[in-house]
């Protein structure tokens, strides 16, 4: 995606290192390293080989770079495949390339209103209690004890 100056009116410089807030309206380039609190309603991409370390909420994010905290996008994060995320995220929709690194939670289709990231809360089933359905064929069951299959 080519990113023009329309997109994008303000570039953070690769020589830039910023600490502290961030608050925007369009779009913001990040080619340094950002550290601190970054609030907007407008696009935030995060170049490759620049690294930001805290919270963002957004209108849309793109990671080329890395970025350690928690993420809120109201209408979509995109990961390159040299992007790193480490943080949860929350938003509309979820591009990820082969080869981006996620590490941490996802709540995904919520079009970045409600819980933020962080609260989500995932429930599991235990595989015994699946059943087939219709003519799937079932495996025995292990006996937890013998590790062998259970006599029915």
């Amino acid at each position: 995606m080519a990113e023009t100056n329309q997109e994008f009116p303000t570039t953070l410089g690769p020589d830039t290192v910023f600490k502290g807030q961030l608050q925007f309206e369009k779009g913001v380039r990040l080619l340094g390293k950002f550290d601190g609190e970054i609030s907007s309603e407008g696009q935030l991409l995060i170049a490759e080989g620049a690294s930001l370390t805290g919270d963002v909420k957004a209108g849309a994010i793109r990671i080329d770079g890395h970025v350690k905290g928690n993420l809120n996008a109201a209408t979509k994060v995109q990961l390159s495949a040299s992007a790193r995320l480490e943080g949860d995220l929350q938003t509309a929709r979820l591009e990820v390339a082969e080869g981006a690194v996620l590490i941490g939670r996802c709540v995904v289709g919520t079009n970045g209103q409600g819980s933020k990231p962080g609260d989500a809360k995932t429930t599991y089933k235990p595989v015994e209690s699946v059943k087939p359905r219709g003519n799937e064929p079932t495996a025995p069951a292990m006996n937890p004890s013998a590790g062998a299959p259970a006599k029915r």
